[in-house]
């Protein structure tokens, strides 16, 4: 079984949020919600309050296969602060048996610390100039090796799907996709 951690900070945008960890556990991934700041509850970007599973320090580091983390702002912005999640987002984004999606505003967080560079990616409108030396496609969502990357909170279904599909593969992902009546 694959395992995920998703981060969530003050800010954060729900819907992406909600739906990959929705997602990825009808696939049959085991999901950690993991806490960044202080307490284990944060708030939305849209004042929809989340009970996480975990604080930080808690974080199963060893047993992840991969780090997701959903846009929003200043949520993005807040995960971006977190020097334990830089220094684990880098070492993941180096590991080709682990990965790392963002989606919306947090590929500003990947791209700041040279995750993106000579990949293909997308984000939130706007954010593009964070993305230090990706090839910014505007994409739905973009796979370049073991990063993911969503544009924002209308395709965070398809971002969702996309992280269960490089955890469990296609064939999960189809079935996934396929309940979820199209």
């Amino acid at each position: 079984m694959s395992r995920a951690l998703v981060f969530i900070a003050d800010g954060f945008e729900e819907v992406e949020a909600l739906t990959a960890v929705d997602i990825l556990r009808r696939g049959g991934v085991e999901v950690g919600t993991v806490s960044v700041g202080e307490g284990l509850e944060r708030m939305g970007a849209h004042a929809v309050p989340v009970r996480c599973d975990m604080p930080l320090d808690a974080a199963p580091w060893a047993r992840a296969d991969m780090l997701v983390l959903p846009g929003g702002w200043p949520g993005a912005e807040n995960l971006g602060k977190c020097q334990v999640l830089r220094k684990k987002l880098l070492e993941f984004s180096r590991d080709a048996n682990r990965s790392v999606g963002a989606i919306c505003a947090a590929p500003y967080v990947l791209g700041g610390l040279g995750i993106l560079k000579e990949r293909r990616a997308t984000c939130y409108p706007g954010f593009e100039k964070y993305l230090e030396g990706a090839e910014v496609t505007g994409a739905r969502v973009e796979r370049a090796g073991n990063v993911i990357t969503g544009r924002g909170p209308g395709v965070a279904q398809d971002f969702a799907l996309a992280l269960l599909e490089k955890l469990e593969g296609k064939a999960k992902a189809e079935e996934v996709r396929e309940g979820l009546v199209p």
